[in-house]
């Protein structure tokens, strides 16, 4: 169903692929949009228990393509070194495959936006959950299902590794 990496060598294994959704803060969701136009946005998210979760409000562009659509990829960059002398980047990557679907449960949704909240800010968690209360109402959160994922670094990464 997914197309097979072309450059095997340079597939991270799992681990690090998770590693990377784990420490990075941001990415870059793409969905189909409007008049089969592409419609790709920065967001912030958490990946936890092998899905990916983003908050949104109840309306708007990305809200209404996904419910056209669910199905989505999610892209993050973890490293982007620019090498001139070499002609090249030094790159690390990872894109997500998967579908997304609104939390309508609103247990679902407080556990993720608490999730969320806590990786952004961690050591204010008074202040985090005063603010998950304040704009619980117009909140929306999404769910990605991972069904599948891939991670990809430079070939001169892969070799400095051995």
């Amino acid at each position: 169903m997914f197309r097979e990496m072309r450059r095997k060598k340079q597939l991270l294994p799992l681990e690090e692929t998770i590693a990377v959704l784990d420490r990075r803060t941001s990415g870059v969701l793409a969905l189909s949009g409007d008049d089969g136009y592409p419609y790709a946005v920065p967001l912030s998210y958490i990946h936890c228990d092998g899905r990916l979760y983003f908050h949104c409000a109840k309306s708007g562009h990305k809200l209404d393509a996904l419910l056209a659509n669910p199905k989505a990829s999610f892209c993050v960059i973890d490293l982007d070194d620019v090498v001139p002398e070499e002609y090249t980047t030094y790159f690390r990557s990872v894109i997500v495959f998967g579908t997304l679907r609104v939390l309508e449960d609103e247990g679902e949704k407080r556990r993720a936006i608490e999730k969320l909240a806590a990786k952004y800010s961690p050591d204010h968690e008074e202040g985090r959950l005063k603010e998950i209360d304040r704009e619980f109402k117009v909140l929306c959160m999404l769910e990605m299902s991972i069904e599948h994922m891939t991670g990809k670094e430079a070939i001169e990464l892969v070799k400095q590794r051995g």
